[in-house]
């Protein structure tokens, strides 16, 4: 608008000049009239500060084109202020009245001209017709930007908005998946071996109670019937039971840094997969008699940490889950490498369960007494792409597999691991015959839903595999 005004005080001035020069006629009327002109033009200036435009500056426009058309009477410069009125019409006035506006202004000018000098020529003419097609095109072209800048502006706003809206929602999926993944960790971790403790210092306590109820009596029982344990045989298994019980705990705790600490599971940052699940096949074996065995087919080969990460929880919990509810004698793990997948089996003897009624039961886990095994290797192993069946009948033994698809080619930073012998290795704690107490194995518990990614104890008692 500082050009505008500019250019009518330059306007105005040269209009005043060409009157007070000799010869002019009316100089004083000329002089007062672009003086009122110019008051009326710069008070209505205030008013155009302003982006709404109101009933005012209508008033005002009509007002000052009043001051012009008097001033183009007296004298014909007034026509050289028609300019700045073009422009002034075209912004305060809708587009269709605004162009109307324009081409009266100029035709008054013609008129006012061609009125002065007696007749008609096509330059007057030119001129103001000129001068009006111009300040169109101009004010045209402008607001044709002007829209087209409001488009691009309200596309931005909405883009980001919708950024926004995409950062809320992506970052409460991942505060959902984080809580998953947390839920799972604990799962397979520290709850199976907070599992696994209790039933370890259950077991003691159930030889101290035989152990309270008179070793006489179980001396002398010994000796007539060729069985039983002797008071030195409970008191050794008592210290076997509650040196399960401390290494458990143990586990837990570096499982319980390692989660504080996120970092990989204490047992793969020092071994291979196949000797985390040999010593994971050693911690169980013992328990109310069960012999586990682990057995490899196939050479190793460097995946990614995270494959081996969740083959592991998978077996914890499923090995868990053996201990917990089974009622098992034997437990076997398998790891098989293959080109293009690696598989775990985990099968046992126990007392089975109904597994197609488990897996298709919607219901949600009970917290009061677990239920998230299946569901829980389910979402860890389809993280990956993989799967899982498991195959059961009451009174028949589990079988569970895990499938996991291999990346076509394995990254550098998965450690590589050693390719052992595909022999099974035996248990380190061979299954002695002995009287300890008998954990009874509970029907097994529906299988829960997800627990997330971790390294999980040693000792785990995760929930069966069944649900």
């Amino acid at each position: 608008m500082w050009c505008l005004h500019a250019l009518v005080v330059g306007l105005l001035v040269l209009v005043v000049v060409r009157a007070v020069q000799p010869g002019s006629v009316h100089p004083a009327l000329i002089t007062v009239l672009a003086a009122v002109f110019a008051g009326c033009y710069f008070a209505g200036a205030v008013l155009l500060q302003r982006r709404d435009v109101t009933g005012r500056h209508y008033g005002w426009l009509v007002l000052l084109c009043l001051c012009w058309t008097a001033l183009l009477v007296v004298t014909p410069d007034a026509l050289y202020l028609a300019f700045p009125l073009y422009f002034l019409q075209l912004h305060l006035l809708p587009a269709w009245p605004a162009i109307g506006a324009v081409v009266l202004t100029a035709a008054a000018a013609v008129v006012s001209f061609t009125a002065h000098n007696g007749g008609f020529t096509l330059a007057a003419a030119l001129g103001p017709a000129l001068g009006a097609a111009v300040a169109i095109a101009v004010t045209l072209g402008y607001r044709t930007l002007h829209r087209e800048n409001q488009r691009r502006q309200r596309l931005i706003d909405e883009l980001t908005a919708t950024r926004v809206e995409l950062a809320s929602v992506e970052h409460a999926a991942g505060v959902a998946a984080e809580r998953e993944r947390l839920a799972r960790e604990i799962h397979d971790t520290l709850a199976q071996g907070f599992s696994s403790i209790q039933l370890l210092l259950r077991a003691a306590q159930r030889l101290d109670a035989t152990d309270a109820a008179g070793a006489g009596e179980t001396a002398v029982s010994a000796a007539s019937s060729g069985s039983g344990l002797s008071v030195a045989d409970i008191a050794a298994k008592r210290g076997e039971y509650l040196e399960l019980a401390r290494q458990s705990a143990a586990d837990n705790l570096a499982e319980a840094r390692r989660l504080v600490a996120a970092l990989a599971p204490p047992v793969l940052s020092t071994s291979t997969l196949p000797d985390a699940l040999n010593r994971l096949c050693d911690n169980s074996t013992g328990h109310d008699g069960l012999a586990a065995t682990m057995r490899q087919d196939g050479a190793a080969a460097p995946v990614p940490t995270a494959y081996d990460v969740a083959l592991l929880r998978v077996a914890q919990s499923a090995v868990g889950n053996v201990l917990q509810h089974a009622g098992a004698s034997r437990l076997e793990l398998t790891l098989r490498y293959r080109p293009d997948r690696m598989e775990l089996v985990v099968s046992d003897n126990g007392v089975g369960f109904d597994a197609g009624a488990v897996t298709s039961n919607p219901a949600p886990a009970d917290p009061e007494h677990g239920g998230f095994g299946l569901r829980a290797m389910t979402s860890r192993l389809r993280e990956l792409g993989g799967t899982l069946a498991v195959q059961s009948n009451p009174g028949s033994g589990t079988t569970l597999r895990a499938w996991l698809p291999l990346p076509p080619v394995a990254p550098t930073d998965a450690p590589a691991q050693a390719a052992p012998t595909a022999a099974p290795t035996a248990p380190n704690h061979s299954a002695p015959n002995h009287t300890a107490p008998n954990h009874t194995a509970p029907n097994r518990a529906a299988p829960n839903s997800a627990a997330p990614n971790s390294a999980a104890p040693k000792h785990a008692a995760p929930e069966g595999m069944s649900p």
